[in-house]
Order: C-alpha cells, then sequence, then structure tokens
C-alpha cells in the first residue's frame, strides 16, 4: 500500500509532537522542584471573594469578584467560582468551575486558562482556553491542560477537545499545536 507524501508528513508530524509532548510533559513533571503530585485534596478548602450567593436547593455556592480559594499549598484565583457540595451530615466539595482568567498554583509551578474544573472526586484539575503551564525557567503553551494531582502528571494538549490532530483549532497555541520552552543548564567548557 502506497501513502501519499501529504499523509505521510502529517503521521511524521503526529508522531514527532506526540514525542515532544511526552518529553516536554516527563520534564515538567519529574523535575526537582515541587509539582501539583501529592497534593492532599481531603484537606480543607478555604476561600475569598467580593460576593457569595448559596444556592441551598441546587447544592451550590457562587463565588465571584476576586476569588482566591486555597487548600493546603494549593491556590485557585479567578473572577467567578461555582462549587457544587453535597450534605450529608458535613459538607462535602465535589467539584469547583472556574471562571474568568484562572491561576491554579502550587509550590513553583502555575497553571492558566481561560476557565477550570476541579474535581475533587477523581483528584483531577483540568484548564481550557489560553493554557499556559509555568515552572522556573520552563513554559508550555497549549488548548487543554489535566492535572492528575494523585500522579503529579500534567498533560498539555493543542486543541481544547484533548484530540491529537497535525491540524487543529486550539486558540492557545498556534494551529492546535503544544509549544514550549525549556531552559538549558549552562555548561562549563
Amino acid at each position: 500500500m502506497t501513502r501519499s507524501p501529504l499523509i505521510a508528513l502529517a503521521l511524521r508530524s503526529l508522531a514527532g509532537g506526540f514525542a515532544i509532548g511526552t518529553a516536554a510533559i516527563l520534564a515538567i513533571s519529574q523535575s526537582g522542584a515541587q509539582t501539583f503530585g501529592g497534593h492532599d485534596s481531603n484537606s480543607p478548602v478555604s476561600f475569598a471573594a467580593d460576593r457569595i450567593e448559596l444556592q441551598d436547593r441546587q447544592d451550590r455556592v457562587v463565588l465571584s469578584g476576586n476569588v482566591d480559594i486555597t487548600q493546603g499549598d494549593l491556590r485557585l484565583q479567578a473572577a467567578r467560582t461555582t462549587m457544587a457540595y453535597s450534605e450529608a451530615g458535613e459538607l462535602k466539595i465535589h467539584r469547583i468551575d472556574a471562571t474568568g482568567g484562572v491561576t491554579v498554583t502550587r509550590g513553583e509551578q502555575t497553571a492558566l486558562g481561560d476557565v477550570a474544573i476541579y474535581d475533587f472526586d477523581r483528584r483531577l484539575i483540568t484548564l481550557a482556553g489560553n493554557v499556559v503551564l509555568r515552572r522556573n525557567g520552563d513554559r508550555l503553551n497549549g488548548s487543554r491542560l489535566v492535572i492528575d494531582l494523585s500522579t503529579g502528571i500534567a498533560s498539555v494538549d493543542g486543541r481544547a477537545s484533548g484530540g491529537s490532530s497535525a491540524v487543529g483549532t486550539g486558540t492557545g497555541s498556534r494551529a492546535g499545536r503544544v509549544s514550549g520552552t525549556f531552559s538549558v543548564p549552562k555548561r562549563s567548557n
């Protein structure tokens, strides 16, 4: 079976992009600096905001205006958040939806995006739209970022849907691709 040169180029681009993306994820998640992994998602959640609206019938709390949420050494900042909870003897947060220039920080690592979801039950934080992941001098850009708090692995996709494609529509990176910059240690000659 003969492949057209265009298909062969697209397949090489996908393979190369996957290899570079995998190396980038491993470099950020396995460097010596503190990562998102190992975070205690059972620790208490504290918050501050300009306004709070308690919606008991819907089991949610809406925070708006300079929202600042902390849980241990993890911090989430946004313009607006909605916290879904259940109440069976004690209040248990299941999910936080954040919008409006979301910033998530822990130690030396910062993740930025247009929107975010913190799923407490699955221990995942997902950011979408103009995503940037920074640690020290390293930087990754994409359209979607998923942080697994159990493993500490941060996965960046070029497309908001999370799929892989040689041609994409991601807003956070050129043509739906992941891009980035890594610092290189200075070597003495």
